[in-house]
């Protein structure tokens, strides 16, 4: 045999690849089956995955795309089931505060925000007595920490604490923000207010 011949494939090359019409290795030539980039005789019908030939499943695009289906009603909008829409930006405003006053005004910030608006939404209602609950709670926390700082252990203790509230409010405040309906871990929280 001669180098470059049909039996054995070229340098660079390996066995049944980039020879279109021959078979890959160690598989027989179909009969009546053209190979990979050859057309087919007139009258077969081309195989699956040639290129030019178009999708073989003869389906093509379905119609109606980017439309909801019929029969399903608007899209509801984001929230606890049994909650109003969306929160406006005015309310966001105020969960927001609820949370980020207590930087300043401490266990009064979410009290005011809870006893103003608990009436009016429930998104300014719930993110008020989430930032209650954790005022509450890490005011007990506190507590403990300093009771505990005779035997040490409150003063790791006392600074635990105040990093997971600073974390908490953090995110909670982010969260609210966003329109989103944040639940502070009940650990650093205890659900008293609702």
């Amino acid at each position: 045999m001669t180098y470059g011949t049909p039996e054995q494939p070229g340098y660079g090359q390996q066995p049944g690849y980039g020879q279109p019409g021959q078979p890959g290795y160690g598989q027989q030539p179909v009969p009546g089956q053209p190979g990979y980039g050859q057309t087919p005789d007139y009258g077969q019908t081309p195989g699956y995955g040639q290129p030019g030939y178009g999708d073989p499943s003869g389906y093509g695009a379905q119609p109606g795309y980017g439309q909801a289906a019929p029969g399903y009603g608007p899209v509801q909008p984001y929230g606890p089931p049994g909650h109003g829409g969306v929160p406006t930006p005015d309310e966001r405003n105020w969960a927001m505060l609820s949370h980020l006053g207590q930087f300043i005004f401490g266990l009064f910030a979410p009290l005011i925000a809870y006893l103003i608006k608990k009436d009016e939404s429930p998104f300014v209602r719930f993110h008020a007595a989430q930032g209650l609950n954790l005022a509450i709670t890490q005011t007990v926390y506190t507590v403990i920490s300093v009771v505990l700082m005779l035997v040490l252990i409150g003063f790791i203790m006392i600074i635990a604490v105040f990093i997971a509230w600073l974390v908490m409010l953090v995110i909670a405040a982010m969260a609210a923000n966003r329109g989103e309906w944040y639940r502070i871990p009940s650990f650093l929280a205890w659900p008293m207010v609702h």
